[in-house]
């Protein structure tokens, strides 16, 4: 065994060299994983000088996603290697997506190259405007004869595949192939969860609206279901209720509005089950919105993992909208907000405004700006709006009300000025509105019957209301429900950014986190995820669960779910001496015992397999079961047993290096007390399927509530790597069904199949899954032709789920 990954401790000399082009700790610890690949990143490093180059953090992420294509290639010369670096230096190619296509042109052609050609092959230069990119799916829809929500996956997929599309950014394509959908098709109503999970929860809603009597409890009682008719929610005015009923004609509209700053976490997952679950059991909408109102933090690549994690938790938003949409409206209120001089324009530095609002406590003190005239507020305004002001010389304050106990209500920020370009309106705005006064609007304007939060904001819904009211329009009903906490980790994302910077993690989704897309790629399966949720119920009371009870659901989940395959963790060979060379019976075995529609697969059994080496020991007892000298065990599913003869030891460990024995398939021989795994040697038909890593991972902190300096508190050891562990050749079978499913579930949606769909009970000794570092060809091949075996090349990674039992020392 090993552990490779222990923080910033064992810091080797690649890691050294990798972080001195400009590559984070985490980044440098995952180039250097891979031998073949940190080969070939050192020597592009010591090749071309790339230290003394001062590479930002992006160029050097290239140079090892460059380093990583070249271990996969079938080998590019060094002139040709030199041409795609130099395009990496030089700023021509951007992403790793057009390395990778750089990499592959360079392997079909012949230096020299042609410079047009390569930019064209590898979307150098390329643009494209969110009109173009509908007219060609428009021009798809009507030349493929699409016909309705049913092919939207398809539709995005054959979208993506239009060679002039090869360089558009897939949300901009995802986002135009909806807006498309719903000119030609109208709103598609929300989809359900995931139908074809082996192991139902009756507690979960599905979005069609239907739902067991135990969904009752969830939905229908308590918290939700003491929740507001729709048009319940008093208003300053009877029409503005009556406006409202008529856009959604009496039903439940809800929305999920994720900041798009980080990747969501598994306390997100109980806001997109109350949000999109209340509404599906109601019958009703709910929304996807990106509450992007701060540019100089939003990443699309938080964007587009917040749409596919919402998939892949089975749920279809009705509409994917953004804050950002809303922006000329959100304006002209805030003009009107001061025409009725309940805002004003405000200079004053942060640390005044934080003096004058004291520690939240007692009276606060009025800004010196407070009472200036309207139309000088006005003047200023327009001026921010215009560029005239630097960031914090000047914001927009709501004129609220100081003598308010709740600190919610003293004037808080409406708008702020930011220099920074927004990702979709480029540069157009100056000044961009603040949460407190977003939100608010923007559900007013989608006509949310349901505003849905956390208890930490029931003092802003006073502000929420002041402000609808304020402006006079239709006031949503803010209702809170406590959040959902694990403990024993950290889910702040400046934490987990440490994390990940400091290299104690390797990146957002190392399955010791609990982000959503760390879980995913651990391989939980999202239906777990939910039941986990729906059993805790939704209250006011916040849910502060134990990473142990986490553990059983998930483990309860999979029990039924899925399939068992033989599996030996650390192998010792044994050879059955009474059986011939050649000698090979075919066994015909199930994937589950209990559970039929999961199939049947074969396995051979030979004169040699291979089994535990903890199933053995040299001095036997009474209490011992197992294998040892001239003792019987019996072997799982196997047609008879075997007895130990002898055995062989190395010369100088004195570790017992092979077993001999004697297979018990005459008369009279008794039912052994136990049962050992077993897998046989079988060359023909690539048995044993040799791992060359299993990931085993322990609790990343040791305390249950890691500390403010959380950085004392790390498990040093929390990655545990076995390496050369081997199981049946069940596994490829299970994998291409595996993934055949996960392919067709997802036609309907625009989700991406990961290889974490493969899961799977090493028998009596964990849950396993196949992680994302994988190669698996014959998995990546969607035509069907390739070989149901490993090909040259191929690299298994196994990600442990979960063990079989709670580990009391160790969690996960």
């Amino acid at each position: 065994m090993s552990n490779p990954t222990k923080g910033p401790k064992l810091e080797d000399s690649s890691i050294t060299l990798f972080k001195s082009i400009g590559l984070t700790q985490a980044k440098a610890a995952e180039a250097s994983k891979s031998p073949k690949c940190a080969a070939l990143l050192k020597k592009l490093i010591e090749d071309n000088s790339l230290v003394s180059r001062k590479l930002d953090e992006k160029q050097a992420g290239l140079i090892a996603a460059f380093a990583s294509q070249l271990a996969k290639s079938n080998g590019i010369d060094a002139r040709s290697e030199k041409y795609v670096l130099d395009t990496i230096l030089d700023g021509k190619l951007k992403s790793v997506d057009q390395v990778a296509a750089g990499v592959k042109y360079a392997e079909s052609h012949s230096i020299p190259f042609d410079d047009a050609d390569f930019d064209k092959a590898c979307g150098v230069g390329f643009s494209i405007s969110l009109e173009e990119i509908l007219e060609h799916v428009t021009a798809y829809i009507k030349s493929n004869s699409v016909s309705g929500w049913a092919n939207l996956g398809g539709t995005i997929s054959g979208v993506k595949a239009i060679p002039e599309l090869r360089w558009a950014s897939p949300l901009e394509v995802k986002n135009a192939v909806e807006q498309a959908f719903i000119s030609n098709f109208g709103p598609k109503q929300a989809a359900p969860a995931k139908g074809k999970e082996p192991k139902k929860d009756t507690k979960l809603a599905t979005a069609s609206g239907s739902a067991s009597s135990a969904t009752k409890s969830v939905f229908e009682e308590g918290f939700l279901g003491a929740l507001h008719k729709p048009g319940g929610n008093p208003q300053i005015h009877p029409h503005l209720r009556e406006q409202h009923l008529n856009a959604t004609q009496g039903a439940v509209w809800t929305r999920f509005p994720p900041e798009p700053n980080g990747y969501l976490h598994i306390g997100h997952s109980k806001a997109i089950f109350v949000n999109f679950g209340y509404a599906a059991f109601h019958g009703g909408k709910c929304y996807l919105r990106y509450d992007d109102t701060n540019p100089e933090k939003e990443e699309e690549r938080y964007f587009e993992s917040i749409l596919e994690t919402v998939r892949w938790l089975g749920y279809e938003p009705w509409k994917i909208t953004y804050s950002s949409d809303y922006f000329d409206e959100l304006y002209e209120l805030a003009v009107e907000l001061i025409r009725r001089d309940k805002a004003y324009v405000c200079h004053c530095s942060q640390e005044q405004i934080k003096n004058d609002r004291g520690l939240k406590v007692g009276k606060p003190k009025p800004c010196v700006h407070r009472d200036r005239p309207v139309g000088e507020s006005l003047t200023e305004f327009e001026k921010m709006k215009n560029g005239g002001y630097r960031p914090k010389e000047a914001n927009l304050r709501m004129k609220q009300d100081l003598e308010d106990g709740n600190p919610q209500m003293w004037d808080l920020t409406a708008y702020r000025v930011l220099d920074s370009p927004h990702h979709r309106t480029k540069d157009k705005w100056k000044i961009y509105p603040t949460y407190d006064f977003t939100h608010c609007l923007v559900d007013s304007m989608e006509n949310i019957s349901h505003s849905l939060c956390t208890t930490e904001f029931i003092l802003s819904r006073q502000s929420y209301e002041w402000l609808c009211d304020a402006v006079e329009v239709y006031k949503p009903r803010q209702s809170e429900y406590g959040r959902l906490n694990l403990e024993g980790t950290v889910m702040s994302k400046r934490k987990i950014l440490t994390l990940v910077d400091e290299g104690f993690v390797n990146g957002w989704d190392d399955p010791r986190l609990y982000t959503l897309i760390a879980l995913r790629r651990r391989g939980v399966p999202p239906g777990a995820i939910l039941s986990f949720v729906s059993s805790l119920g939704v209250s006011t009371a916040s849910s502060n669960i134990e990473i142990n009870r986490f553990e059983q659901a998930v483990r309860q989940y999979l029990e039924g779910s899925v399939a068992r395959l033989l599996m030996v963790m650390q192998p010792l060979k044994v050879t059955i001496e009474n059986l011939s060379e050649d000698y090979l019976e075919w066994i015909e075995k199930p994937f589950h015992p209990k559970v039929a529609a999961l199939g049947n697969t074969r396995i051979p059994f030979t004169r040699t397999i291979y089994i535990d080496s903890e199933d053995f020991r040299l001095e036997d007892s009474e209490d011992y079961f197992r294998l040892a000298p001239g003792k019987t065990v019996g072997l799982f599913q196997a047609p008879h047993p075997v007895t130990c003869t002898s055995y062989k030891l190395h010369p100088t460990s004195g570790k017992v290096t092979e077993l001999f024995c004697r297979l018990e398939n005459g008369g009279n021989v008794k039912k052994p007390k136990a049962f050992i795994q077993w897998v046989a040697e079988h060359t023909p038909s690539g048995s044993p399927v040799r791992i060359e890593e299993t990931r085993v991972f322990h609790r990343l902190f040791k305390s249950d509530n890691p500390p403010s300096d959380f950085r004392s508190d790390i498990n040093s050891d929390s990655l545990e790597t076995i390496e050369g562990a081997m199981m049946e050749i069940g596994f490829w079978d299970l994998a291409r069904r595996s993934i055949a499913g996960a392919r067709e579930e997802s036609k309907a949606r625009a989700e991406l199949v990961g290889k974490e769909c493969v899961r799977f009970q090493g028998l009596r000794t964990a849950y396993f899954a196949l992680d994302k570092d994988s190669r698996v060809r014959c998995l990546e091949d969607e035509t069907g032709n390739a070989p149901p075996a490993r090909m040259q090349g191929d690299y298994l990674v196994l990600n442990r789920i979960v063990s079989l039992k709670e580990d009391a020392g160790k969690a996960l």
